[in-house]
Formats: C-alpha cells, sequence, structure tokens
C-alpha cells in the first residue's frame, strides 16, 4: 500500500492479533519491543521494507508463531539462537544479504519446521546435520551463502517429505550422496556452484517426482548416468561446467517434459539429438563444448539465421569429428566461417536443409573431412577450384540442387575419393577424362545434367567402379572400347542421351553387372552375341 514511516509500539497492545501482514511498503527503524505482547500472534510478514537493526530477539517470545518472513530488509547480524524457541514455527525466511554467522544447532529442535529459507545470506559454517532430521521440512534453501563441508551420507534418513533442496552457491565439498534417493517426494535438487566432487549418483534416477536437477559449476567427472531417462517429470537439466565424458545418453531426449538441457563447458563428445522433434534456432551456446567430437541434430525442426550463424560459434569445438544437422529447415547459406573448422572435422552432413546460395570457397580449408553431404538442397553457382584442397575426401554428395558450370578438373586431385554424385544438378561441359585418373572411385553419378561430348575412354582405368550413370544428359559419340575393363561394375546407366554407333562386345565381359542400360540413344542394332545372355539386365 506504499506506507512509510516507522511501527508504532501501540500496535503491541492488540492483543487478539492472529495474522500481522505489512510486507512490501517502505516501513524503516527497528522493531518495538512492545509486538512482545502479541503472545495470539501466529504469522508476522515484513518482507521487503527497510527495517534495520538486528534481528529482534523478542520475537522468539511469541509461543504460538509458526510463520516468520523477514526477507529484503537491512537486518544485519546473526540468527537468534533464541529462535529455538519458537516450539510451533513451520516457516522462518529470511534472505538477502543480512545474516552473518552460522546456523544454531538447536534449529533442528524445531520439530514442526516446513520451510527453511536462508538463501541470499552471509553465513558460515557447517549444515547442522539436526536440520536433516525434521520429518515435516519440505524446503530447506540455503543457497548462497558461505556454507562449507560436506552432505551427511544419511542426508534422506528422516525427510519423507522433502520436495525442494537448494544448496547452490556455497563451498560444500565432498560426494553427492546418494542416500538422496530416499527423498522421494523431491521435486527441486539445486547443488550448482560448489565443490562437490566424484559423479552424478545412479540412484537420482529413483526420484520420479524431480522436476529440476541442477548440478552446474562443479568438479563432477565420469558419464551422464544413462538411468536419469527414468525422470520422466523433469523440465530441466542442468549439468554445465563439469568434467563429463563420453555421450549423452540417449535416454535422455525421452523424457517428453524436459524443457532445458544445459550442457556446456564439459569434457562431453558426443552429442546425439536426431530423429526428434525439437524446434527453434540451433543454440550457438554448442559451441561451450569444446572436447565435443559428435554432433548429431539430424531429423528434427530446427532453423537458423539466414547465414547459419551457429556454426561459427561450432568452430570453437577444436575436437569436432562428426557433425550432422540434416533434414532440418536451415534456410540459410553455408557462411565463409565453415573454413574454420579444424583440421579434426572428417565428416560434415547437411543434407535436405533447404541450403542456398553459393558453396563458400572456404570448403577448400576442410583438409581433413572424408565425407560432405549436401545433397537436396537449393546451392547454386559452381564448385569453387578450392575444393581441390580437400585432400582427404572420400566421399562427395552434391545431388539434387542447382549447381551449374562445368565439373571442375579440380576434383581430380581429390585420389581419395571413392564417391561422387553430382545427379539432377545443372552441369554442363563434358564428363572430366581426368576423372580416370582417380583410380579410388567406386560410384560415380553424374545423371539429370547437361553434359555434352563424348564420354572419355579413360573411364575404363577405373577398375574398382561400382557404379557408373550417366542417365539423362546430351552427351554424345561412341562408347568407349576401354568400358569392358570395368570388371566389377554392377551397374552401368548410359540411357536417355544422344549416344550412337556399335555396343562395344567387351561390355559382354562384364560378369558381375546387374543392370545396363542403354536405352533412349541411337545405338546400332543388333545387340552383340556377347551380350545376348544378359538380356535380362539390359535395357
Amino acid at each position: 500500500m506504499q506506507l512509510h514511516g516507522t511501527i508504532p509500539p501501540h500496535l503491541g497492545n492488540l492483543s487478539f492479533l492472529v495474522s500481522l501482514d505489512i510486507s512490501n511498503n517502505t516501513f524503516h527503524g527497528d522493531f518495538p519491543e512492545e509486538l512482545a505482547h502479541l503472545q495470539r500472534l501466529k504469522l508476522i510478514n515484513v518482507t521487503s521494507n527497510n527495517f534495520t537493526g538486528s534481528i529482534p530477539s523478542f520475537l522468539s517470545f511469541l509461543p504460538n508463531l509458526q510463520y516468520m518472513y523477514l526477507s529484503m530488509n537491512q537486518f544485519w547480524g546473526e540468527i537468534p539462537s533464541s529462535l529455538s524457541n519458537l516450539t510451533k514455527l513451520e516457516v522462518l525466511r529470511i534472505n538477502k544479504k543480512i545474516l552473518k554467522g552460522e546456523i544454531h544447532w538447536e534449529i533442528g529442535d524445531l520439530r514442526y519446521f516446513t520451510v527453511l529459507d536462508l538463501q541470499f545470506n552471509q553465513l558460515t559454517g557447517s549444515i547442522p546435520t539436526s536440520i536433516f532430521n525434521i520429518t515435516t521440512m519440505r524446503i530447506i534453501a540455503l543457497s548462497y551463502n558461505n556454507l562449507t563441508g560436506k552432505l551427511p551420507a544419511t542426508i534422506c534418513d528422516h525427510l519423507p517429505n522433502l520436495e525442494g533442496l537448494y544448496l547452490s552457491g556455497n563451498s560444500l565439498d565432498g560426494v553427492i550422496p546418494p542416500n538422496l534417493e530416499k527423498c522421494r517426494k523431491l521435486q527441486v535438487l539445486a547443488l550448482s556452484e560448489n565443490e562437490f566432487i566424484g559423479t552424478v549418483p545412479r540412484e537420482l534416477a529413483n526420484l520420479t517426482a524431480l522436476t529440476i536437477l541442477d548440478v552446474t559449476t562443479l568438479h563432477l567427472e565420469g558419464e551422464i548416468p544413462m538411468e536419469l531417462g527414468n525422470l520422466k517429470k523433469l523440465k530441466r537439466l542442468s549439468l554445465s561446467q563439469n568434467g563429463f565424458a563420453g555421450s549423452i545418453p540417449a535416454s535422455i531426449f525421452n523424457v517428453s517434459t524436459l524443457q532445458v538441457l544445459e550442457l556446456h563447458f564439459n569434457k562431453l563428445r558426443r552429442l546425439e539429438l536426431g530423429h526428434n522433434s525439437f524446434t527453434g534456432p540451433i543454440p550457438e551456446s554448442l559451441g561451450n563444448l569444446q572436447y565435443l567430437e559428435h554432433l548429431n541434430l539430424e531429423g528434427n525442426n530446427f532453423f537458423g539465421d539466414s547465414v547459419l550463424s551457429f556454426l561459427a560459434s561450432l568452430t570453437n569445438c577444436r575436437n569436432l569429428r562428426a557433425l550432422c544437422f540434416s533434414e532440418n529447415p536451415l534456410n540459410g547459406v553455408l557462411p565463409a566461417s565453415i573454413g574454420n573448422f579444424s583440421t579434426s572435422l572428417q565428416s560434415f552432413d547437411v543434407l535436405n536443409c533447404k541450403l542456398k546460395g553459393l558453396i563458400p570457397p572456404e570448403i577448400g580449408n576442410l583438409t581433413r573431412v572424408i565425407e560432405m553431404d549436401l545433397f537436396n538442397n537449393e546451392l547454386s553457382g559452381h564448385i569453387p577450384n578450392t575444393v581441390q584442397g580437400m585432400l582427404n575426401l572420400q566421399e562427395f554428395y552434391l545431388q539434387s540442387n542447382k549447381i551449374e558450370g562445368t565439373i571442375p578438373d579440380d576434383i581430380c586431385n581429390l585420389k581419395n575419393l571413392g564417391a561422387l554424385y553430382l545427379s539432377g544438378n545443372h552441369f554442363s561441359g563434358s564428363v572430366p577424362s581426368c576423372l580416370g585418373n582417380v583410380t579410388n572411385l567406386r560410384y560415380l553419378n553424374l545423371d539429370y545434367n547437361r553434359l555434352i561430348s563424348s564420354l572419355p575412354a579413360s573411364l575404363g582405368s577405373l577398375q574398382d567402379l561400382l557404379e557408373f550413370n550417366v542417365s539423362s544428359n546430351l552427351l554424345s559419340g561412341h562408347i568407349p572400347l576401354e568400358f569392358g575393363n570395368l570388371k566389377v561394375a554392377i551397374l552401368i546407366d548410359l540411357s536417355k542421351n544422344d549416344i550412337s554407333g556399335k555396343i562395344p562386345s567387351t561390355l559382354g565381359g562384364l560378369d558381375r553387372l546387374s543392370k545396363l542400360s542403354l536405352a533412349h540413344n541411337r545405338l546400332d542394332r543388333p545387340i552383340p552375341d556377347s551380350l545376348a545372355r544378359c538380356w535380362h539386365w539390359i535395357s
């Protein structure tokens, strides 16, 4: 009510007063000692005022007091030990940087306590274990003090009703007690910003009522327990700034209630989020996972900004080996920052993501990439000649885009290339004869483009080629006799071109072929006798 001034001593004459609530005003000064006359008082709430001085010890003379709210004032000093005389006290809230000293052991004598909130003060010493013996306790909130020591191994033996344990922002050490599993009604467990060591106890998975688990900024190690996926009511899981290693358990992503997952600044090496229903932008904070080696976001509904700025943040992950965000509607342009990925990157999969624009020339900086999949996007322009810098590239999938121009001879410098898929683009010009020098090629698919001229005889040197498809182009000339050297080929498709002349009889020696398609050309008849026995796989 925006009241101000001091509390008049005459208030102590209201001997039948049961509740005194003057919260959220601007009263100041001290409490008048006459308030000790309010022997029937059950509730006092002076939250959010400007009261000063020490916490009045005369409050301990109110035998029926059950609820005491003193937070957000200018009180100072220690908790009066005499408060332990308030045998009916159920709720005590005193926070906001006003208390010093230790929590007295005698506070554990208050057998009806349900809420103890002493957060954001300057309390020191250890937490009295007597607090953990109050069976009626629902909330223990001691976050952001200067408390030290260990949590007792038997912490939840006598807390069957505990719903919230808030201990963040102290200097508590030791391990997180597995005994916490006995607090079966626990909904919030906040232990962040302490000195805890060890692992996350697997027993926490038995806290089936848990909605918030916060263990950020500790010294925890080991793997994240897969059993946490049993917490079917979990809304927030905060594991950031620890030393966790290994992979993220897939079971966590079966928790349909999960709204917040914080994992940054760990030693996590693998994050698998594929084939869920995640939406929204891909968070740039993923770049804080400095030990990350494998990131899989495929098959969701993530989107990005026009320049996919999250990619720039991921370049901070200097150990990243595999990156997959295929089948997400990113609808953006590959940025130049793609060239800043470390030399550890080996796999880059972004198929079916509605990518637009040009392939940046910086792609050539990815010298250790083994597989690159850009299939089924809307990329345009040319293949940059810098692609020759990707000397370890073995698989290059670029089919179903809008790439134009000629197939650059620079690709022929990729001596480790085993699979080249350029189908369904707007390539023109001829099939580079230098591809015959890429002797590791197993799969060469150039169909559905605008390629012209004749097939180079040099392709006959690809003795390990399994599939060769140049269907639906504008090729002319003859089929080279050298194609008979493709002894391990299982598919050759030359259909829907303008190829003429005789069918080489040498093709009859390709014993492993399961498909030879020559349809819709201008080839001479009849089919050579050497191919007559193969009529079932010829079209």
